[in-house]
């Protein structure tokens, strides 16, 4: 499923707007948190926040480093 939206300036910022369908896949309302973590080819995965998952993501980023070697192998 593609979702198209474009970015928008917002204040002094830049920021892009979830149509209704995409907050709906995310399961997420006004307020939520929201995850942007690094996916392959250049793109970004949006991620909700949920129960644990900020912790879980830094116990995974924390293996990823310390085995990046293992890793880039086994990517191979």
């Amino acid at each position: 499923m593609a979702i198209e939206t474009k970015v928008r300036k917002i204040g002094n910022s830049l920021g892009i707007v979830l149509p209704k369908e995409a907050l709906q896949k995310l399961r997420v309302e006004e307020g939520a948190t929201l995850y942007l973590t690094e996916a392959p080819n250049d793109s970004l995965s949006v991620t909700p926040g949920r129960p644990g998952f900020k912790e879980k993501m830094d116990i995974a980023e924390s293996l990823m480093n310390r085995y990046r070697n293992a890793f880039r192998e086994l990517a191979k």
